[in-house]
């Protein structure tokens, strides 16, 4: 003999046993108490919340010889009959095998006849499926029922019911279950059919029914009996890591899987997409999922790796792909292709797919434009003797940004080290070493300690470049231009700048750039030489006035050009202002 199911064993016989449903208890209860019950509800909702259990509920109250505050007893002959299915105050209509005109007629002959109860009760699932001729033919006895009829209507898409019909009944919706209801019922389940399993069985099998009673029963009959793992779960949790690691071969491994264990690639999908789905709420609107507190949690932190912009596009393309696979001679090779182009958007050339590289790239800059450039830099080396930075260690392990090596005009005089005189510092006798958690070193973050200067300050410094930083000094070289003494004069800009930027007080020192570009001067030998050999063999040479000799016989070079453009004119001197 077959086990009974679960649901069917532990189905709620009274108002009071209902979980999750107290609006549709409480407005039903108060109409059998005060005798104010409708010719007819309409009742609409998910699947396994309850709907044909509380019109059998009311059609057990309805006829009851004892009712104890708008409740059945349970215990007389008419609350029997009931849950057995032979009573004559009840009919039961499944309207998504009997849709016809015959059926609603026969419903109407049988309304017009007396029964032994009070009250004739019919019942008529998946109203929503009626066609509309009999749609048409059930109106009239709906506006105008006998005295003692009651019509309980259940649907799971009431959308779809005529709106003539749905103006004539009392309209209660029924809801999924929270999860605290959900999991005190499942525990309490468990515990009266003496099933064995832990917190995690529960966990799992709330997620697997996600909020409807008997989707979760049924899971947990499934993994009391087998020991296994609910069937949604299989190889969902696999293709959405490989998605977020961007991992195309992982994601085709986990559609094999699946494959193999005989999951449908329509179905499939369809648990990804509803998995997306409450990844794409936990982030928006975390009171909608309708999952364990712990699940919700995991759900969280998919979507934050994944965002809401690839989530949005993993549910359009796997949807797009869902509705191609209705004709498709092979499901399976459309959604691997669907994948593939999810986990390596290098695959995928489509707009939709460029417009989320953008978004992404978008949120990168942003994040740097927020943090500063060093937020992108990788945390320099450390010395493990003195627990400090390593200067240049970002070079020395492939960083960007390259570090200048420290050189000096050995006809400069040696600038001495200027400290900060500024009020935030003046208390400050000895420069410090940067703490550990400082936005970056000023060798990297030079650019834009230049630019967060004012005025001349700002000028001057912005094409100059920092040589060197050994935690304490930190060393800039000037253009060949600029004037040591004036860098000085602006020192307290530059430091600071570094202590705003960089969170580090130091002391400037500066160095100048060779006028001459590295160029080397040619050794002079004892030998005279005229002034123009000299400047000719070296032009920065100084030169002494005294050794330079007068030409009375030299040619004006202007002249001679213009002699050479008119060779037949003549020069003529011009006495007339002197003979004035």
């Amino acid at each position: 003999m077959a086990t009974q199911s679960l649901y069917r064993r532990f189905r709620p016989r009274k108002f009071s046993e209902l979980y999750g449903q107290d609006h549709v208890v409480r407005a039903l209860r108060n109409a059998v108490v005060h005798q104010r019950e409708g010719q007819a509800y309409l009742f609409s909702g998910p699947r396994g919340t309850g709907k044909t259990t509380t019109a059998r509920i009311l059609a057990k109250v309805l006829n009851c010889e004892n009712p104890v505050d708008g409740e059945p007893c349970c215990v007389c002959d008419s609350c029997k009959s009931v849950e057995l299915g032979t009573s004559y105050d009840v009919l039961e209509l499944d309207a998504a095998s009997h849709n016809g005109v015959q059926e609603i007629r026969d419903i109407i002959d049988a309304a017009a006849l007396t029964s032994p109860g009070r009250h004739r009760v019919f019942i008529l699932d998946e109203v929503h499926m009626l066609t509309r001729a009999a749609e048409a033919a059930l109106l009239k006895t709906l506006e105008e029922p006998p005295e003692q009829v009651v019509f309980v209507l259940a649907t799971t898409d009431p959308q779809k019911v005529s709106e003539t019909i749905r103006s004539r009944v009392q309209h209660l919706q029924f809801h999924l279950l929270p999860m605290d209801q959900l999991e005190k019922y499942v525990r309490f389940v468990a515990t009266s059919a003496e099933l064995e399993v832990d917190d995690d069985d529960i966990a799992m099998v709330l997620r697997q029914g996600g909020g409807s009673a008997r989707d979760t029963l049924s899971a947990l009959e499934l993994v009391a009996a087998g020991g296994g793992e609910p069937e949604d779960a299989v190889y969902t949790e696999e293709i959405i890591q490989a998605i977020i690691d961007k991992d195309h071969g992982a994601a085709l491994g986990a559609v094999a899987r699946a494959m193999q264990q005989g999951r449908d690639a329509h179905t499939y999908a369809q648990d990804v997409v509803r998995v997306m789905r409450d990844c794409f709420l936990s982030m928006m609107s975390p009171e909608l999922v309708m999952l364990p507190a712990a699940r919700v949690e995991e759900l969280t932190q998919y979507a934050r790796a994944l965002g809401a912009q690839r989530i949005v596009r993993v549910m359009e393309t796997l949807g797009s792909t869902m509705v191609e696979m209705r004709h498709a001679p092979d499901a399976r090779l459309l959604l691997e292709v669907a994948v593939v182009q999810l986990s390596s958007p290098s695959f995928d050339d489509s707009n939709e797919n460029l417009l989320a590289r953008i978004a992404q790239l978008e949120d990168a800059v942003k994040k740097l434009k927020e943090q500063g450039v060093g937020a992108a830099l990788p945390p320099p080396p450390v010395n493990p003797t003195t627990g400090r930075a390593k200067i240049g260690g970002r070079v020395a392990t492939g960083g960007t940004g390259p570090i200048a090596k420290p050189v000096t005009d050995p006809s400069q005089p040696t600038p001495q080290p200027v400290v900060d005189t500024t009020p935030e510092s003046s208390a400050v006798q000895e420069p410090t070493v940067a703490p550990a958690a400082t936005n970056g070193d000023p060798v990297q973050m030079w650019p834009q300690i230049s630019e967060s200067m004012k005025g001349l300050a700002k000028a001057m410094f912005k094409p100059a470049v920092v040589e060197s930083f050994d935690g304490k000094v930190l060393t800039i070289k000037l253009p060949a231009n600029t004037p040591v003494k004036r860098a000085q004069d602006q020192s307290s800009a530059v430091v600071k700048a570094v202590k705003e930027m960089c969170s580090v007080t130091c002391v400037v020192n500066f160095t100048q750039a060779d006028p001459t570009g590295g160029m080397e001067r040619p050794q002079l030998d004892n030998t005279p030489k005229t002034i123009d050999k000299v400047v000719a063999d070296d032009p920065y040479a100084p030169v002494d006035m005294a050794e330079t000799v007068a030409v009375h016989d030299a040619v004006d070079p202007m002249l001679e050009a213009l002699q050479n453009s008119f060779p037949e004119g003549s020069l003529v001197d011009d006495d007339s202002s002197s003979a004035k």
